[in-house]
């Protein structure tokens, strides 16, 4: 091991980046509350202004993956539909196989400029959580309360408010509903075979409800479907806490370009679509499985300077003052100043293991389980 990677192995450094992350991300929530007022004013100046506030703290998790632990990143792609890339705005169709496929998902928006602007379908519970929940909250994330009956309506008019955002987005959606795992995949596969579908090896069922909502209230305003299937060179199993202590990985993403209008209107029509790209999905997985790679060429972009440029700049701003206050603290010499310290310190790693924890395989939820024979149509 050498020493960057030891230095990177060391939980003083794990906690440097936790607060650095942590403080620089509840400043940014800060300043997105002042531009509350904005909104009333010029909604679209508001909306411009917080898809850079949200960069600063987006951005952080993709430097860590990029330049922390120097993870690699290998487009497969089509030439012909390359250029479109980051012009246009699109449904980026993912697998939800492990813990940081979110995070090579923002990777990927980051490289054709669009992270700033990019949207996910997530969980009601996720508004509440500081930093990345209410960054979400003033990019007009779309949120579910995964109760259908309920979500539906509440969807497709957050959907419908997008269709005059002024910056091109990628919306990513996750149609397998929860991240994968052997108990949810067996139970899954029941579905499967009670409802006559195909079976999948290295996917869940599909959720079509979810996915119709939103190529319904996208249309005319997103141009394509980006079907995007990750993997892991060397059957890698890459974790956020990997990515924390500089493990370097080696992603695998292969995106095809489907477009909009090529998706069935009728709701049984575009759920037999849907159900068809898994099918289609789990055959790339198995040739990656066999050969060790997608098919197509690689058009990999390269790494943008900007995610580690903002990072450098928050650390300054948040660890400056916080170097001059562990310096007075020290030379005060006062007990009580110094557990304080400590406490404060313990308390910044324990949230953010907490967040971290979030993404864990093992934490993830029961919906796959639980709520499959009512939504899996």
């Amino acid at each position: 091991m050498g020493l960057l990677q030891f230095l990177k192995s060391q939980f003083l450094c794990h906690l440097i980046m936790c607060y650095v992350f942590l403080v620089s991300g509840l400043i940014v929530n800060l300043i997105q509350i002042c531009t509350l007022p904005l909104w009333l004013v010029s909604k679209q100046l508001a909306r411009k202004i917080n898809i850079r506030l949200a960069y600063c703290i987006a951005s952080q998790m993709v430097a860590a993956l990029e330049w922390w632990s120097g993870t690699e990143c290998t487009l497969y792609t089509d030439p012909k539909r390359y250029p479109l890339y980051g012009k246009e705005n699109a449904i980026v169709v993912l697998n939800h196989t492990f813990e940081i496929d979110f995070l090579c998902g923002w990777t990927f928006c980051e490289r054709f400029g669009v992270l700033g602007s990019s949207k996910v379908l997530a969980k009601r519970e996720l508004a509440y959580v500081p930093v990345i929940g209410w960054m979400w909250y003033f990019l007009e994330i779309v949120f579910c309360k995964r109760k259908w009956e309920e979500d539906r309506t509440t969807v497709a008019q957050s959907l419908q408010k997008l269709r005059d955002y002024p910056e091109n987005y990628w919306f990513l959606l996750f149609c397998e509903g929860t991240r994968f795992t052997p108990k949810k995949h067996q139970f899954s596969m029941q579905i499967a075979e009670s409802k006559g579908l195909p079976k999948l090896k290295y996917h869940l069922l599909p959720r079509t409800k979810g996915f119709y909502v939103t190529v319904q209230n996208l249309r005319g305003t997103a141009a394509a479907i980006y079907d995007s299937t990750l993997n892991f060179r060397n059957n890698e199993v890459p974790t956020l806490l990997g990515i924390i202590n500089g493990k370097k990985y080696h992603a695998d993403l292969y995106v095809r370009r489907i477009p909009l209008e090529s998706v069935p209107e009728d709701e049984a029509e575009c759920a037999a679509w849907l159900h068809k790209l898994y099918q289609e999905k789990d055959g790339f997985q198995e040739q990656y499985a066999q050969t060790g790679h997608f098919p197509g060429p690689i058009m990999s972009p390269p790494r943008r300077p900007w995610s580690l440029i903002n990072w450098l700049f928050w650390s300054c701003v948040v660890l400056y003052p916080l170097g001059l206050l562990i310096a007075q603290m020290l030379s005060s010499g006062s007990v009580l100043t110094i557990v304080a310290a400590v406490v404060v310190c313990s308390a910044v790693s324990m949230g953010m293991r907490w967040m971290i924890g979030q993404t864990e395989i093992d934490k993830s939820s029961n919906y796959g389980i639980k709520a499959a024979p009512l939504n899996n149509n």
